[in-house]
């Protein structure tokens, strides 16, 4: 075999490649060899098929058959010679034979994967926040904990935000019905969010038994992207309004928390924890989407293009099939791959320099790492060891949770070499809530 490389760009590479024509003939005749022992024709019995015939019949479907394993074989083999690492799939493209030429020819023109190397991190920044949990958060936790456990009844009164409302309705759009719509005797809590701000409101201070005739206009950056902007009109009938009763803070309260002996000091114990553990998951989250940009910012990396159509038609079909299960119609919203260039070329970018930091300074996931993690969220369910079990089971599943060990090793590989500063944030800022 004979083997050429070219260059033709930053990773772009092409392969000439000239093997013996001799041994694909060889190999040929010995399929055929081989077939002729099953082969049926009418008119001949098993085994006892002339060679011509069998190769009159066979001979186009074994030779492209041996050609195109000769063309992988090869390949494969130069590509070990020249020690290459391919990016992708290679474009093959063979040439024709001359007559009397002794070898096969073909090229393959591909991608290879970039040189990675990390700068040097010493001036990059990481903003650590830090939030105390005391008895305020703890109050309000268990405030939202009581709404989340209310018993609504009936009540002769106009509706007001924290009700429980009955309601038909139905959307028309220039006099037409709309998909979604519409609803019989739907059941929605005034000030949760659940439909939009502008409904709701015209919803509260209506009584049982009235209706309601309103315009609404939907946010430009709505959801269905086919009502977005629009200004619809909604007829509303209100059939039931019903008032909240909120659960006392008691020992009943602390059991239907899981708290079994309904000791309350336990079970603002447990509420600590689990605060803490919301912490420590937003403040990890943040600090590892710093870490990440972090290692972007200080790697030149050009990103081999056979890889980023890979991520942008991976992530193209995820949001399909996410549309899908939202009952959307995909004729509606056309996706193109430039909606996802920019989040695929991040992907992949990451995902060569993680695992080039993981191999170059050895940050793999130990099975302790990985059983400590695995044990970490099992906290959040009633049985942890069922938990735990569970994920034992698949290697799948522990591979995930290898790769989120992973994350975590480079995270803390950056923040020994940049400058990390503690910043402490209010609860309610660092969730969000503010």
């Amino acid at each position: 075999m004979q083997a050429n490389l070219e260059t033709l760009g930053q990773l772009e590479r092409r392969l000439n490649v000239a093997l013996p024509l001799d041994q694909i003939e060889t190999e040929v005749e010995s399929r055929l060899k081989r077939l002729a022992r099953t082969v049926k024709v009418h008119g001949f019995r098993p085994g006892k098929v002339p060679m011509k015939i069998v190769a009159q019949q066979y001979g186009h479907q074994v030779r492209e058959e041996v050609m195109g394993d000769a063309l992988q074989k090869g390949f494969s083999e130069a590509v070990q010679e020249q020690k290459l690492r391919v990016a992708g799939y290679p474009r093959f493209e063979a040439k024709p034979a001359a007559s009397g030429a002794s070898q096969f020819e073909f090229s393959a023109t591909f991608e290879v994967y970039p040189e990675v190397v990390v700068g040097d991190l010493s001036d990059a920044k990481i903003e650590r926040q830090t939030a105390t949990i005391g008895d305020a958060e703890i109050d309000k936790t268990l405030t939202i904990l009581r709404k989340q456990h209310a018993t609504f009844q009936p009540v002769e009164r106009p509706a007001a935000s924290g009700d429980q409302v009955n309601i038909d309705y139905r959307g028309t759009l220039d006099g037409v019905a709309f998909a979604g719509g519409q609803a019989q005797g739907y059941a929605l809590v005034l000030g949760q969010g659940s439909l939009l701000k502008e409904f709701e409101d015209a919803v509260t201070g209506m009584k049982a038994g009235e209706s309601k005739t309103f315009e609404l206009t939907f946010p430009q950056d709505y959801h269905g992207k086919e009502m977005a902007g629009k200004t619809v009109s909604f007829e509303v009938k209100l059939n039931q309004v019903s008032g909240s009763n909120l659960p006392e803070i008691d020992a009943a309260f602390a059991r239907s928390l899981g708290v079994e002996d309904g000791d309350m000091a336990k079970m603002r114990a447990e509420i600590k924890a689990n605060l803490e553990r919301e912490v420590s998951k937003r403040v990890l989250g943040k600090v590892r989407d710093q870490a990440m940009q972090v290692l972007l910012d200080h790697t030149k990396l050009e990103v081999p293009k056979a890889l980023l159509d890979m991520e942008i038609n991976s992530l193209m079909e995820h949001a399909r099939q996410d549309m899908q299960s939202r009952g959307m119609n995909l004729a509606d919203i056309p996706l193109s791959p430039e909606m996802f260039s920019e989040q695929a070329a991040r992907r992949v970018a990451l995902g060569l320099i993680l695992a080039e930091v993981v191999k170059t300074n050895k940050l793999s996931a130990s099975p302790d790492q990985v059983r400590a993690l695995v044990e970490e969220h099992a906290h959040s369910y009633e049985q942890p060891q069922e938990f735990i079990r569970w994920y034992y089971e698949r290697p799948e599943r522990l591979r995930e949770v290898e790769s989120l060990v992973l994350e975590d090793n480079v995270v803390a590989w950056v923040l020994e070499r940049a400058k990390v500063e503690n910043k402490p944030t209010a609860f309610d800022e660092l969730m969000g809530n503010a």
